[in-house]
C-alpha cells in the first residue's frame, strides 16, 4: 500500500463517516424515531445521539484538511497545481464545517437546555430547526461526495 492510498483511504472513510451519518439520521433514524417514540423521549433520544455523532464529526473534521493536504503534496505538488474540482471541494468543506459548527456550538446547547428543563415545545423547536440545518449539510456533503466521483475538469 502506498502513501497516498493509505491517506485517501483515511480521507473517504472520514467523508463516509460524515456524510453516511448524516444520510442514516435523516433519512432512517428521525422518522423511525418519530413512529417509535413520544416527543419528551424522541428529543431526549436526538440529545444523545447529537453527543455521540460529534464525538466521530470532530475526527473528520480533523482528518479531512490533514489528509486532504497530505494527498494535494502527494497528487498535485501542492494548492497551485490542485484541479478547480477539489478547490470546489475544499471550499465545500468549510461549509460543511461552519453548519456543523453552528448546531455544535449553537443549537445543541440550546436542546439540550430544553431538554433538561423540560420544555419539550422549545426542544421540538430547536430539534427542527437541527434537522433543517443537518438536511442542508447533508445536501452539501451529498454534492462533495458525487464531485470526488465524478473528478470533473472544471
Amino acid at each position: 500500500m502506498t502513501a497516498f492510498s493509505l491517506v485517501y483511504s483515511l480521507h473517504v472513510l472520514a467523508a463516509l463517516v460524515w456524510v453516511g451519518g448524516m444520510f442514516f439520521a435523516w433519512i432512517v433514524l428521525r422518522p423511525a424515531a418519530v413512529k417509535a417514540l413520544e416527543g419528551p423521549a424522541r428529543l431526549k433520544l436526538w440529545v444523545e445521539v447529537f453527543q455521540g455523532f460529534f464525538r466521530w464529526i470532530w475526527g473528520a473534521v480533523i482528518l479531512l484538511p490533514v489528509s486532504g493536504v497530505v494527498m494535494l503534496n502527494l497528487h498535485f505538488t501542492g494548492f497551485e497545481h490542485a484541479p478547480r474540482y477539489v478547490q470546489v471541494m475544499m471550499g465545500l468543506y468549510l461549509v460543511m464545517t461552519a453548519l456543523f459548527i453552528r448546531i455544535q456550538a449553537l443549537m445543541l446547547p440550546e436542546l439540550r437546555n430544553a431538554v433538561q428543563a423540560q420544555d419539550w415545545s422549545a426542544g421540538a423547536s430547536v430539534l427542527g430547526r437541527i434537522r433543517r440545518v443537518v438536511g442542508i449539510n447533508l445536501l452539501v456533503g451529498l454534492v462533495v461526495v458525487a464531485i470526488a466521483a465524478v473528478r470533473p475538469t472544471f
